[in-house]
């Protein structure tokens, strides 16, 4: 029988191994502990599964500015890698592979992320040892990642702050600035499906990493480290510090974070004026139940829990994936729901990042919001009472902000535009947010900022910096405050039971009073569409897809010409507050009739995402209901007819 090396050799040779692939392979089988490496190849070997072993070791998993995130499940589970299942049925063994989410990943992200730190901290002349605080949601091998993590972060002469159980990316973020430490880590892969782990990492303002911080951890991370990734390794650099402290933490951070969440409610009376406000929620097998479930209780909402997903399961078994955004997440919800009558449905990912919702209508139905739609509203509601409490008035409102994304429903524009606030658009991802949180912090020069009550920072914020209204992006993804730099679901569900109180309290349902904006401020509607390409296959195909709209975008589409193209990677563009936005693969078409496309690559999946805008203005200061009815109709049906045009032309440019 032909040895591991000769049988890798000719599956090169004979085309069913790539030569990026072969290459990794031949480095993993020369490492350190490569015996179970080994083992497991070849297993995959004799069954002929080249494509998995491709897709395996095609390339290293890149640690990008958000970190990593991939499979630490493979598509196909080697005997070597079941070993003993766990009670779940989960691997023993994360998945062998250098484009795979295990030890060595994590191992090498971990050393670089505290190198860089490290020497940041020498270059800062800041003496003692550096902090990380570490947290983990409740996916497959989270624990185990969360684990080693602290100890190759120990190891190496930082101490490391690990939670004491599963606990939400925003409650970490809340954690790095509450604990004054230099970084973050989650191991999270947020709404991913099951087979999917990640890495994030948050630097000491508490927001995910943007330059230059980001270049720097990532030439540390990428400095070859050795190992498989088949077992832990907690690797040691020779110039290594005294060894750091693994500190456990958990009520103390919980009840700081609940206290701060607290000032988000902005009118404790409208609570508890609408008692008979029906409330149902899940979790979705995730952390968000840690926080939000005493959240609801302390502010006094009647709320129930969906009890078959209220408790920590990586393999969420109840749905297809745990993700708020798609509809068949929330049947149980919707489900117990109808059962109570409730008005109301929400919804949070692993991570607790994200919050979907449905609503009852006035017909009775329980009816899926998108995440624009849901930003709005909250938007709306945020902006109109602080005016009406005073908070906000003529005078102070040019210092009130609305961050959204470039691809997020231009009706927070529109609302921002006739309150008198400024409304800033970002590219796609909270730490782009986070970078303009602390632009306005540093502005009011507060030395003590983090220690400030909100009253206290809002009152800077109005006086010498930008005080931030609500932030969003039609991902699902909400903020309105920044002792956390991340998109907050703890905090979206209880500031969305508060507008749907506010709702109730005036006889509407939400859908009621999402129309009513739209009568005010216009109709906007938004498709969101994404192809797959899944593997080292579909991620050329991706590459492709997004050079051909750069070198060729179209110059029409159905009877519209292309009036305008935004190309975010080549041009120069600044925002409304003259900041010039970073590079990024994106382009964005405005056809003569005022419909947009935006087109990029996902940052966290194989896929190449579609963003369809369309709107229709008020002429005369406000839509009727006619209007707003023939409005809904006329540009649903262009944008259905826009994305079957956009279809046809993606499969044809792939075939050229």
């Amino acid at each position: 029988m032909p040895s591991l090396t000769e049988q890798i050799d000719r599956a090169l040779s004979d085309g069913k191994l790539r030569a990026d692939a072969a290459e990794n392979i031949r480095k993993i089988l020369s490492g350190e502990e490569s015996d179970f490496a080994a083992r497991v190849i070849g297993e995959l070997s004799q069954a002929n599964e080249w494509e998995e072993l491709n897709d395996r070791f095609y390339k290293t998993l890149a640690f990008g500015t958000g970190g990593l995130r991939g499979r630490t499940i493979g598509k196909i589970v080697t005997p070597s890698e079941r070993g003993t299942p766990t009670a779940l049925g989960r691997p023993e063994f994360p998945c062998v592979g250098t484009n795979a989410m295990n030890y060595f990943n994590v191992g090498r992200a971990t050393r670089g992320l505290v190198v860089y730190i490290q020497k940041w901290r020498s270059g800062q002349r800041v003496e003692g040892r550096a902090k990380i605080v570490i947290a983990h949601d409740t996916r497959h091998f989270s624990q185990e990642f969360t684990r080693l993590a602290a100890e190759t972060a120990s190891a190496n002469g930082c101490d490391a702050v690990v939670f004491d159980g599963p606990r939400s990316t925003p409650e970490l973020s809340f954690a790095v600035r509450y604990l004054n430490a230099d970084a973050g880590i989650v191991i999270t892969a947020s709404h991913n499906p099951p087979h999917d782990n990640g890495y994030k990492v948050y630097f000491n303002d508490g927001a995910q990493v943007v330059e230059p911080h980001a270049s720097g951890i990532i030439a540390e991370v990428n400095e070859p480290s050795g190992g498989t990734g088949s077992v832990p390794s907690q690797k040691v650099r020779d110039d290594v510090p005294p060894k750091g402290e693994i500190i456990s933490t958990g009520d103390e951070i919980d009840r700081a974070y609940m206290e701060r969440l607290e000032t988000l409610i902005l009118d404790r009376g409208l609570i508890e004026r609408t008692r008979n406000l029906k409330i149902v929620y899940t979790p979705i097998h995730g952390t968000g139940g840690v926080i939000v479930k005493p959240m609801l209780r302390k502010i006094g909402l009647n709320f129930s829990v969906v009890p078959e997903q209220d408790q920590f399961d990586g393999r969420f078994p109840t749905v297809k994936s745990p993700n708020p955004e798609n509809a068949e997440a929330l049947n149980l919800g919707i489900s117990l729901a109808q059962k109570q009558n409730a008005d109301l449905v929400v919804a949070t990912d692993p991570d607790c990042d994200r919050m979907g919702v449905a609503v009852r209508t006035s017909s009775g139905e329980m009816k899926l919001l998108s995440g624009n739609q849901i930003g709005s509203l909250l938007a709306w509601y945020r902006a109109k009472t602080f005016f009406d409490r005073g908070i906000l008035n003529k005078e102070n409102a040019g210092h009130g902000v609305i961050i959204k994304t470039f691809v997020t429903s231009d009706l927070q524009k529109a609302i921002a535009e006739k309150f008198g606030l400024r409304c800033v658009d970002t590219l796609t991802g909270f730490k782009y947010n986070g970078a303009k949180l602390k632009k306005y912090e540093e502005l009011t020069r507060a030395q003590n900022y983090r220690e400030l009550s909100e009253e206290e920072t809002r009152r800077l914020r109005l006086e010498k910096s930008s005080f931030y209204i609500f932030g969003g992006e039609e991902s699902y993804g909400y903020s309105a405050a920044d002792f956390v730099r991340d998109k907050d679901g703890n905090a979206a569900v209880i500031m969305f039971c508060e507008v749907a109180a506010y709702a109730k309290s005036r006889g509407l349902t939400l859908d009621e009073l999402l129309d009513q904006v739209f009568c005010e401020f216009g109709y906007f509607e938004e498709r969101n569409h994404s192809v797959y390409f899944e593997g080292a296959d579909g991620a050329e195909k991706i590459r492709r897809l997004l050079i051909s709209y750069d070198e060729n975008p179209p110059r029409q589409v159905l009877d519209s010409a292309v009036a305008r193209v935004q190309n975010f990677e080549k041009d120069t563009i600044r925002d409304s507050d003259g900041d010039e936005i970073p590079k990024e693969k994106m382009l964005i078409f405005e056809l003569a009739d005022k419909t947009r496309v935006a087109v990029r690559g996902s940052g966290t999946e194989p896929k190449i995402k579609y963003y369809l805008f369309g709107a229709q203005l008020p002429a005369n200061g406000k839509l009727s209901r006619e209007e707003l009815a023939r409005a809904k109709t006329e540009i649903g049906d262009r944008l259905d007819a826009l994305w079957s045009w956009l279809e046809k032309d993606a499969n044809q440019r792939l075939a050229k």
